[in-house]
């Protein structure tokens, strides 16, 4: 990917959905809406989410997710031996045989993404970790794999296909979403949160860590020419701060930092991010996708606030590592959307108008 500008400005990935994509999703999924008339609808979603980001001054654009329920749970539609269950549905149910015979269609998303719009393109695919934690469960994924890590194996030919497939599509940016190491971390076992899929599975921090790491060095390993990036939030799925996770990088900054991607996509635009002392030792180790805006307020964020915002991380990352971003989606579920469409533009719209500034100052 060709960077020709400092600070360049992305998105995390989704946009918020409009009520009509809403409805067509829950028709598709009812079986009483086609794929087809599904995605006729879907592709207005995209042009609309794609104008927004274009009209705010976004560099590297997304389709918004508009074609997925959620930043992971759109997996199980796309690949055969999965389902998705409540959790009160595990303890009961038994599966036959499970395996994995088509491979994401992130490759369809990108296609269409990539006919209307002359920008650099990012696509957010759910990361290793997240998808084998969030698949297994004790007493019903052993049944067709009898340890987790010869599950993540498929997995991992997944996912490789899908990156080397997007790769020769074009694209510019594939980013791993692993919110779940936040939970290792910082999350209480015993309480319930966006990741209650992986209940049950949670071994030693140190363990689910080093396993994180080894899963994504394996996705990634040998490919070259497109930027990856992994992207680690505390939580978008409340706008209310004090449920969501807190705490700063130091105890999953030495795991990140074995990851071999180029750019880590962090929550930063909150106090629950911490302090940055903790980046110190990492100092240009790799690229910083600094969130620089909370997608989940009313109030939009300053042009000003957030050049200081990004002015106190230079001391840690030079110009040329620092991409800027929100600190996650704007609508990482389809009916949970955290802000309108329109404060979404105008907290982009501030993000570019910092860049700007930025920009001027360190060119």
């Amino acid at each position: 990917m060709i960077q020709t500008k400092l600070f360049p400005v992305t998105v995390v990935g989704s946009w918020t959905r409009p009520p009509w994509l809403v409805q067509a999703l829950r028709k598709r999924q009812a079986g009483e809406l086609s794929s087809a008339e599904f995605n006729r609808i879907a592709d207005e979603a995209v042009l609309v989410a794609v104008k927004y980001q274009e009209d705010a001054g976004v560099d590297i654009v997304t389709d918004g997710e508009m074609r997925r329920d959620n930043f992971y749970s759109f997996v199980v539609e796309k690949l055969s031996g999965m389902k998705l269950m409540k959790v009160s549905e595990l303890l009961d149910y038994m599966k036959d045989r499970a395996g994995f015979e088509e491979v994401l269609r992130a490759l369809d998303e990108l296609e269409y993404l990539k006919q209307h719009t002359s920008r650099q393109t990012k696509v957010p695919l759910p990361g290793p970790y997240l998808l084998t934690r969030s698949s297994w469960f004790a007493g019903l994924s052993d049944k067709a794999y009898p340890t987790q890590e010869e599950l993540a194996k498929d997995v991992i030919k997944i996912l490789r296909k899908e990156a080397l497939a997007l790769k020769d599509r074009g694209v510019d940016f594939i980013q791993f979403d692993e919110p779940s190491l936040s939970q290792v971390v910082y999350g209480d076992e015993a309480e319930q949160t966006f990741m209650c899929a992986a209940l049950g599975s949670r071994r030693d921090p140190t363990e689910e860590l080093e396993f994180a790491v080894s899963l994504m060095n394996q996705t990634v390993k040998g490919i070259s020419g497109v930027k990856f990036g992994v992207h680690v939030c505390r939580g978008n799925w409340s706008r209310k701060e004090e449920v969501l996770l807190s705490g700063n990088y130091g105890p999953l900054l030495p795991y990140l930092m074995n990851m071999q991607v180029d750019q880590l996509v962090l929550e930063m635009a909150t106090p629950r991010a911490g302090e940055l002392e903790v980046f110190k030792e990492y100092r240009n180790v790799k690229e910083l996708g600094l969130g620089v805006v909370n997608p989940r307020t009313d109030e939009v964020e300053e042009p000003v606030e957030i050049v200081e915002r990004v002015k106190r991380v230079l001391q840690f990352f030079d110009p040329d590592k620092i991409y800027l971003n929100p600190d996650c989606g704007f609508g990482t579920f389809a009916e949970r959307c955290v802000n309108t469409p329109e404060t979404a533009y105008r907290k982009l719209k501030a993000v570019a108008e910092a860049a700007q500034m930025l920009r001027r100052e360190f060119a």
